[in-house]
């Protein structure tokens, strides 16, 4: 490891449950990384297997001032890392999220604080980057999807592009998610963080270049997004009550930080909210004037035919 001494800081977020299997690895990880100042808070959602003990392994080896073990809600991962994320006592200049199952990439943070480095610290700022997928036994799979159309609110309303195993923000943004508080009820916390942070006219970066090895085996919450079968399953999905559902859950909540957003956001969230809940016609038409896209023509079509569908 290397330091500096006017490093910027990061606490590394870390979720557990019965992650002992694949834990040992992506602590090595955190150890080779390029950019050393950081502290782990990790955060145990009543794990049974030797998970425990391997943090606290790690806890006397390296310090108790670089290792805090907390217990989690017990609500699942999403809950566990708002609890994070919301928690007093939790100082940085920038927080990032951490599975407990990959293999982070030495310059993973090195890269994410060189660009939040050069946004003013008053302004929400979320990095995330693509990942490099591997099997249970490490094999390569490929490499995440690129998304080429610009982040945005816009996007984040009906989209999640942004996988949570590789975000960092800073302090401005974690402001933004701690004013809705740990309890605020959400689909999965990464996809609340891309919406927060760009309804609060936060900055995003979506790097090219994948920071870390993205573990798929069964025991993930949410896989991979590649090859023909991810697209049917994601198109089945816009299609379903279910997306609905998430809908209602997502405008709810951001419900809670409204007076964060910035008013043009406020406008495209009444926009397509009230137009979820008209007729047909002007129904297509609100949401057209909302502005709200996904990432392909294909996804895009989608939309649309939710939205005619009333599943939207």
């Amino acid at each position: 490891m290397t330091t500096t001494a006017q490093a910027s800081s990061v606490a590394i977020l870390l979720c557990t449950h019965n992650g002992a299997r694949f834990l040992g690895p992506q602590l090595d990880s955190f150890t080779a990384q390029t950019h050393a100042n950081w502290t782990l808070w990790a955060s145990d959602d009543g794990s049974t297997d030797e998970t425990l003990s391997l943090l606290q392994a790690r806890r006397a080896a390296w310090g108790a001032e670089k290792v805090h073990i907390l217990t989690g809600p017990g609500k699942g991962s999403s809950a566990n890392f708002l609890s994070l994320v919301c928690r007093d006592g939790i100082e940085a200049d920038y927080f990032s999220y951490a599975d407990q199952d990959d293999i982070w990439h030495p310059d993973k943070l090195a890269r994410a604080v060189a660009w939040l480095d050069t946004v003013p610290a008053d302004k929400p700022a979320l990095y995330f980057s693509r990942t490099i997928l591997i099997d249970e036994a490490g094999r390569d799979l490929g490499v995440s999807r690129r998304h080429t159309r610009r982040p945005g609110f816009q996007n984040a309303l009906v989209q999640n592009i942004g996988g949570g195993n590789t975000m960092v923000f800073n302090r401005a943004a974690r402001n933004v998610l701690s004013a809705a508080g740990p309890a605020v009820e959400v689909v999965v916390h990464d996809w609340w963080t891309y919406m927060a942070v760009t309804g609060a006219g936060g900055v995003v970066y979506s790097d090219d270049a994948p920071s870390l090895q993205y573990r798929q085996h069964g025991a993930n919450q949410i896989g991979s997004n590649l090859g023909l079968a991810a697209r049917v399953f994601r198109a089945g999905q816009l299609l379903e009550g279910r997306f609905r559902a998430w809908t209602d859950t997502n405008i709810n909540a951001l419900r809670a930080i409204e007076s964060r957003l910035t008013p043009q956001n406020r406008r495209v969230l009444e926009e397509f909210a009230d137009a979820r809940a008209r007729p047909l016609m002007p129904r297509l038409i609100g949401v057209a004037r909302s502005g709200i896209y996904r990432q392909t023509f294909i996804d895009n079509l989608g939309l649309y035919l939710a939205a005619a569908l009333n599943r939207l």
